[in-house]
């Protein structure tokens, strides 16, 4: 999701590391055309070189499942590699040389970059390994495919969920929200004001992205068939009216609350909103600093129709199409987001949700009561449009115009057809990626 995630503080591994890279898979044609084998040439390791933008507890993970993986065999080294301002780097590498084997990716980059030829397809490694599509969630696959072709496997998956304050909750009488009406209700019901001064929020409004989401709550779509906007309708109506009450009849958040609480301060940590929504990456956060918090997650409640909503991010692994390594490269993914083991390895040592669906199976996650929601909404989250200028045109016309709306600059009515007249320009002029 651009990088809406916020890496995760790192677990103590309790996992004996998993091991298993596999006999031989086969193999494949390589760029002479000729049959390759991943592994050792003349006795030697080949090295893959890793490319990523975690740095500290991130990297740290990433290192964890590195070694793991150069101690499952004896063919391949992978070293990772942190690269601040990353994507500029592959870019520039892909014409120059230099350009690394595997690379960590953001899966809503794919219709962006893969038109540019810089990523290498993985359609016939699936095929030749037996790996079946239908053990990922096929919206992430979704993400990470461009014109009928995939460009890798997913690493991690999340989704928004709506987080709450038991205390606060039941101090009010008051049961989880399951609809719009019921979140309303709540959020009104959990304001606390002290003349102009607002004690706690009801509810976070503070994530204006979150548009895409609410959208689909109201039965709606971002886009249309075609490549255009799609909000300027009843549906985005609805939303925004929603929102509207919330923030001005209801008055249960403030523009900038949160903010204004200081620095260090997590608002919901300090019991100062009752109600947000978040994902599976602040879980360990809430666990370690909320010492005195005691908190409950539900998937998002419904929109007027009974729709569900919520948008499904994370991320992936890729193979750049300049790699000199790609059966290697393909090894080590393989190795990582395909395999029951290893996934729940990476689950347990960054308290994320993995991209391969059996190791959600294993009892880390099903004797966890916090996980169920999140792996609940992912079964209808969906991922952002497929579409090159799709970021660009939520990040440079929708947003600043939701802005103004929440600021009460501009009508709902303006907000809705300004952002589809600017959006539907810059869709248009970023369909063709050059």
């Amino acid at each position: 999701m651009k990088k809406w995630l916020v890496t995760t503080l790192a677990l103590v591994m309790t996992a004996s590391l998993a091991t298993g890279c596999g006999g031989d898979n086969g193999s494949a044609g390589n760029e002479s055309g000729t049959a390759s084998k991943p592994g050792s040439r003349d006795g030697k390791k080949t090295e893959l070189t890793f490319w990523g933008d975690w740095g500290g507890e991130g990297q740290k993970q990433f290192e964890t499942m590195v070694d793991a993986f150069n101690k499952s065999q004896d063919k391949i080294h992978v070293k990772y590699v942190l690269q601040q301002d990353m994507i500029t780097k592959f870019l520039t590498s892909a014409t120059n040389g230099g350009t690394p084997d595997v690379l960590f990716w953001d899966r809503w980059r794919t219709s962006l970059y893969a038109p540019k030829n810089v990523l290498h397809p993985v359609d016939e490694y699936l095929t030749r390994d037996g790996i079946s599509k239908d053990d990922f969630y096929s919206e992430s696959l979704r993400e990470l495919s461009y014109d009928d072709k995939l460009y890798g496997l997913p690493l991690t998956v999340d989704a928004r969920a709506l987080f709450y304050n038991k205390k606060l909750l039941a101090d009010a009488g008051l049961q989880p929200p399951t609809t719009w009406d019921e979140l309303e209700a709540a959020a009104t019901k959990l304001t606390k004001w002290n003349g102009n001064k607002l004690e706690i929020a009801g509810f976070s409004m503070g994530d204006l992205g979150l548009f895409n989401m609410y959208l689909q709550q109201a039965g709606g779509t971002m886009l249309t068939e075609d490549g255009k906007t799609n909000f300027n309708n009843e549906q985005g109506k609805q939303v925004l009216e929603f929102w509207d009450r919330l923030m001005n009849k209801d008055k249960v958040y403030k523009v900038g609350f949160e903010l204004g609480l200081g620095e260090g301060q997590d608002a919901f940590v300090t019991g100062k909103v009752a109600m947000l929504y978040s994902g599976p990456w602040m879980l360990s956060t809430y666990n370690k600093y909320g010492k005195d918090l005691d908190y409950g997650i539900v998937p998002p409640p419904a929109g007027p129709s009974g729709d569900k909503g919520s948008v499904m991010g994370g991320f992936g692994l890729v193979i750049p199409e300049g790699s000199k390594h790609k059966e290697e490269a393909w090894e080590f993914i393989k190795w990582w987001t395909a395999n029951k083991d290893n996934a729940l390895l990476w689950a347990k040592t960054s308290l994320n949700l993995p991209g391969y669906k059996p190791s959600m199976e294993d009892s880390f996650f099903k004797d966890d009561p916090k996980w169920q929601p999140f792996l609940d909404t992912l079964e209808f989250a969906k991922v952002r449009p497929n579409h090159p200028g799709y970021s660009v045109m939520e990040t440079d016309a929708l947003a600043p115009n939701l802005q103004l709306n929440q600021q009460n600059k501009m009508s709902i009515d303006e907000t809705l057809k300004k952002s589809q007249e600017e959006g539907d320009k810059m869709l248009k002029d970023n369909e063709v990626v050059k």
